[in-house]
């Protein structure tokens, strides 16, 4: 066993507190320790050593992409950062869309597989609302909690609506510390008894033998739940700017329409906002969607300066098994990218870098 020392630096801008625990770790650069493998042949070492990470072993590329030495810096670039403190205040970690609620309920058996009976369903279940018991803050409302929970400063950006699922929603992110800024204008007439405007609500469906089916409003729209929405206000244009960091993820095209998506990336860049994307299992169906989605998804795969994905989202969007390969394919195609997180569940995580490859653990 051959152990390398790495340094590695982290995409964000040099500005977050210190106190924060989430931020003490990759901030300051620090030196992770890469268990090798190299298989050895009549005295030599050859050139595709094996990466071991709590038992996941994954031939490392010898093509010099992902060098074991300490960072030339190259890999991992930093923006300059000014204290901004026109308005808000500065903002740790802020999502944009994917706000919904969590229903989820115990069933018989999941719903049919046909669309028309799918929908059907679904309506049979929309009818009266069930116990608040069975309620979840759901999508990017997780995301949020659990940086809110290690102490980091978060906002929400998106929209919610005029009823109790919006109320709960917000009560919840409240609870939680968390800010919430909303994407409509002031002039926008808001229908509140207009589905188009409700809460988005996603029925997450467990049937006796433990499977899951999910279902939601935005599964059997054409458009986006708020396609209504077009423009960035002045106010998410000032929470973007104020943050650290801009969570972005997949399940957002179920909401904004792309090209919104899309203005809020461009605005992040411009302004020296980080952007994190989890593409999550919309990735691949937005690779063959319409081609405003695709454009979309190429642009965020791009521009993002972090990506997140599972081994299997990394090798439907790259066409590349080795979760290291497609880490680099990824890297190689960005223009901002500077990590790769390749998600791996209980066998821990991979992070790419142009200069680096480290590895985490899972949590139990």
């Amino acid at each position: 066993m051959h152990n390398y020392t790495v340094t590695l630096k982290s995409p964000l801008p040099h500005h977050a507190p210190p106190s924060h625990p989430i931020f003490s770790l990759p901030l300051n650069p620090r030196q992770f320790v890469l268990p090798l493998s190299p298989q050895k042949a009549g005295g030599s070492i050859y050139h595709n050593p094996v990466f071991i990470c709590k038992g996941t072993q994954v031939s490392v590329p010898s093509h010099g992409s992902a060098s074991l030495g300490p960072s030339n810096g190259n890999g991992a670039a930093v923006h300059d950062w000014k204290v901004r403190s026109v308005g808000i205040e500065n903002i740790d970690v802020a999502t944009l869309g994917n706000l919904c609620v969590d229903i989820v309920l115990n069933v018989p058996k999941l719903p049919p597989r046909s669309r028309e009976a799918s929908f059907a369903y679904m309506q049979e279940l929309s009818k009266s609302p069930p116990d608040k018991k069975y309620w979840e803050a759901g999508g990017n409302c997780n995301m949020a909690i659990a940086a809110a929970r290690l102490g980091l400063h978060c906002a929400t950006i998106g929209h919610v609506g005029d009823e109790i699922y919006g109320q709960f929603l917000l009560d919840v992110l409240r609870e939680e510390g968390i800010s919430m800024v909303g994407m409509s204008e002031d002039g926008d007439i808001v229908d509140s008894s207009n589905a188009s405007y409700e809460t988005l609500l996603c029925w997450v469906l467990v049937d006796p033998f433990q499977r899951h089916g999910f279902c939601s409003r935005a599964d059997f729209c054409k458009d986006p739940a708020f396609s209504w929405m077009s423009k960035l206000t002045e106010e998410v244009k000032m929470a973007i700017k104020q943050s650290k960091i801009l969570f972005c993820n997949g399940y957002g095209f179920d909401e904004l329409s792309p090209a919104l998506i899309m203005l809020a990336l461009d605005y992040a860049v411009e302004v020296g906002t980080s952007v994190f994307f989890d593409p999550g299992p919309r990735g691949k169906s937005l690779l063959t969607g319409t081609p405003e989605e695709q454009q979309a998804l190429s642009h965020l795969l791009k521009m993002s300066d972090v990506l997140l994905l599972t081994s299997d989202e990394a090798e439907s969007l790259t066409g590349i098994g080795n979760p290291i390969l497609a880490g680099q394919e990824l890297l190689k195609n960005g223009i901002r990218t500077k990590w790769v997180i390749i998600k791996m569940g209980s066998r821990g995580s991979i992070l790419v870098t142009m200069s680096s490859i480290s590895c985490a653990p899972a949590f139990k």
